[in-house]
This record gives structure tokens, sequence and C-alpha cells, in this order.
């Protein structure tokens, strides 16, 4: 039910690095990190980006809209110093850096679509959907279930539109849907999705729907875990994976 590593480094580096950069993924690999959790959104000219937030100002100087400008406009910008001095200059990095930097150093992705809106859901679904299943033409033609699942990402979002856009654009690519909360309708969500996981917010996650996720035949994974003690509590109660943010304090294993 859940083949996947069981610790995964948000956004690629935690709290260590400017979050969703390559800086941030060799900053988790340092920590000895190969399972990684980053978001995809698009640009102005439909370019898929690592990104989380839909506006300028936190991680990005500026204001406006991400979505109102190109990738050229983005990858003038400084995506690092707001982080620490040390990360100054680092750039915004596409999908397809994030896709070759992960193959190269064997590093499993979990790939959360992140919509700028609900306008622009189903079209970050499909771009995202094109772009990974290219990329992973050869290995969804390889995969057998049960046997080499980790050859495979992971792609998950909050927007259930987003995900069935990236299941008609790349079927290939297991989904798992995101809850903050945990819904009465959450086996219907994934049972049209074909999702393989429920995705929560481990802060409004019980013993019994803990149970009740593993009783149904999907895996679970929490988010954002950053202490150890409630990461094996979580554990107990039959959760399969999580990423975290102290990259430093949950190794991997």
């Amino acid at each position: 039910m859940w083949p996947y590593p069981k610790v995964a480094a948000h956004r690629g580096g935690g709290t260590l690095a400017p979050e969703n950069t390559l800086a941030a993924f060799r900053c988790g690999m340092e920590h000895g990190f190969r399972a990684v959790e980053f978001d995809v959104m698009l640009t102005k000219d439909e370019q898929p980006i690592l990104m989380h937030d839909a506006s300028f100002g936190r991680t990005l100087p500026g204001e406006g809209k991400i979505a109102e400008h190109t990738l050229a406009d983005l990858q003038k910008l400084d995506a690092g110093g707001w982080h620490s001095p040390q990360y100054a200059g680092e750039p915004v990095c596409t999908l397809a850096q994030a896709l070759e930097f992960c193959r190269a150093n064997g590093i499993w992705m979990n790939i959360e679509i992140k919509p700028a809106g609900d306008a622009y859901a189903v079209r970050t679904g499909e771009v995202a959907g094109q772009a990974v299943g290219a990329f992973f033409a050869a290995e969804i033609a390889a995969h057998v279930p049960g046997r080499n699942d980790r050859s495979l990402p992971l792609f998950s979002s909050f927007s259930f539109d987003a995900l069935m856009a990236a299941k008609r654009a790349a079927p290939g690519i297991p989904r798992g849907f995101l809850m903050d909360m945990i819904t009465a309708d959450w086996e219907a969500r994934l049972q049209a999705l074909g999702a393989v996981a429920l995705h929560t917010n481990h802060k409004n996650l019980t013993p019994e729907l803990a149970q009740a996720v593993k009783r149904a035949g999907y895996g679970l994974f929490c988010y954002t875990v950053n202490e150890p003690t409630r990461a094996q509590e979580i554990l107990a109660w039959g959760v399969d994976g999580f990423c975290t943010d102290r990259v430093d304090l949950i190794g991997q294993a």
C-alpha cells in the first residue's frame, strides 16, 4: 500500500535551505535524504517551475502574481536570498531541472501539483502530467506493480481537478490526494482519482481515521512532521510516510 520511502524532505531541504530549489535538494542529500516533496506551478507562458506561493513577497522579491510573469522574468530573480546570505542568487528551479537532478542522484519524488488558483487547476495538472509522463516514459512501460514501484514518482495535490487532469495526461504516474482535514467523501474521491494514497495534515489525523484509510487499502502520508516523538506516534497509528522540514532531526530511515 506504500512502497515508497517513509520520510521525504519537505520542499527539498526543509527549513535548512531555500525551498523548492536545487540548493534545497543538495541540502537534503547532505543530510542523507533520497526522497523529496516539492511543488509545481505554471508561469504565464505555461512553463512548470518549482514554487509554493502564488504571489511574490516571501520566496521571491516583488509584488504581484507568479502566473502573471514568464519563466524568463522569474529566472532573473533571486530565489535564495530570502533564506540566508549564503543562498543569495539561487535561481528559480524548473520542473525539468528538478527531474533531471533527482534522476541523476537517485532521489524519489512526491510531486505536488500546486495551481496558482482554481482557474489554473486543469492546465497545471495537464502540463505537469505531460512533462512527468514523458520524462518517465521508459519507467512507466517497465513498471510492474509491487516490484519496481519506486522507479516512478508520485503526484499529489489538494486540487481534485488538477489531479484528474494529471491522470488523463499521465495515467501511469501514481496519485495521492491531499486533504487538510479528512472529510466524509475521502474514499469516493480517491476512487474517482484512481489514487494509491491519501495525504493529510498530521495535526488533524486521529488513530481512527488512520485505521479507516488503511482498512480501505490505501497508503497514508502526512505533512509536515517536525518532531521525532510525533513521527513515532503517527507511525504507530499506521501512517506509512511523511515529509519533514527538520531534516537535521529526522533521518530518512
